[in-house]
């Protein structure tokens, strides 16, 4: 109870709950999230030995956050949503390089977790949903051990097909890449959310979750925090996304989606960037470079060869 009131409620004391808004060309929908709560000092200490009490003196529970290393990216898994917590990776226009192909890489359930945690190949046969990456396939090409490491179901998320994650969300993945183009540096971080949706006067999440028996829980949205420099600036450009996990029209500007930092971070239970004085040095990306999606931009690639 206690958690829930500091989600809801907490942040009163800091001038009231912040609404993040997610704006599409049909609708616009608000989901309530809350502003940064000030940590215990009890509780942000990492030190402390668990089990080293007399209430777990039999075994620590959890959670356990699996983390991975993977050639092209890091990632977190979330063992009881059975998704990635968050995927992340730095591309540059040299590690973009290669000529690794999808077509020698399948979908592979990650055997370094205990079968039980584990998402299922079954789970998403004709469950309506794509199995999206994280970590794009195309951002993995130097060889093809790397790219095969994408195909991980822990580097995997039930994504909508049709006007998602084969059309929006593929250019956005595009957008990333193509920001290698202007900064020498590029960091992105790729994760679900689970965002409340507003039920008469009452905030609910809900979710749907796939598999027999149901198994892989199915994110309403999904962000990407970029950060990207180049080595003779001193400034970092920041940019955060939130999009519905939905068709999305084509026609729908990118920054409907842009959200600050903190609202993902909120949302997700997460910090980015933790070591980057954000008011120093940090601008918006959006405010940089024109932040538009040039979409199908792959075919037309495809087609000048």
């Amino acid at each position: 109870m206690h958690r829930l009131i500091t989600f809801v409620a907490g942040t009163v004391l800091g001038g009231g709950v912040i609404y993040a808004v997610n704006r599409t060309a049909n609708q616009q929908q608000q989901h309530p999230v809350a502003a940064a709560v000030p940590q215990s000092p009890q509780l942000a200490r990492r030190d402390i030995d668990n089990t080293a009490n007399e209430f777990l003196k039999y075994g620590y529970p959890g959670p356990v956050s699996d983390f991975m290393l993977r050639s092209r990216y890091a990632a977190s898994y979330n063992r009881a949503l059975r998704n990635p917590s968050w995927v992340a990776e730095h591309l540059t226009r040299d590690n973009l390089k290669g000529s690794a192909d999808r077509a020698n890489s399948e979908f592979k359930e990650d055997p370094a977790l205990p079968q039980m945690f584990r998402a299922l190949l079954k789970d998403y046969y004709r469950s309506g949903f794509d199995r999206g990456h994280m970590c794009p396939a195309a951002d993995a090409k130097q060889t093809d051990e790397s790219m095969g490491e994408t195909f991980l179901l822990t580097n995997i998320a039930p994504q909508v097909g049709k006007g998602f994650n084969r059309n929006y969300w593929a250019s956005l993945e595009t957008f990333v890449r193509d920001l290698t183009k202007t900064y020498d540096d590029v960091y992105c971080i790729s994760g679900p959310l689970y965002l409340p949706t507003k039920e008469g006067d009452k905030w609910f999440v809900k979710y749907q979750v796939i598999g027999n028996p149901p198994n892989v829980a199915v994110p309403t949205h999904f962000f990407k925090v970029i950060l990207a420099k180049n080595s003779a600036d001193k400034a970092f450009s920041i940019g955060a996304f939130a999009l519905p996990n939905r068709e999305i029209d084509n026609a729908t500007p990118l920054t409907n989606f842009s959200m600050p930092l903190e609202y993902v971070e909120r949302a997700a239970g997460l910090t980015f960037f933790d070591k980057i004085d954000r008011k120093a040095a940090m601008v918006p990306l959006c405010s940089k470079i024109q932040c538009t999606l040039e979409h199908d931009a792959w075919k037309k690639r495809r087609d000048q060869k």
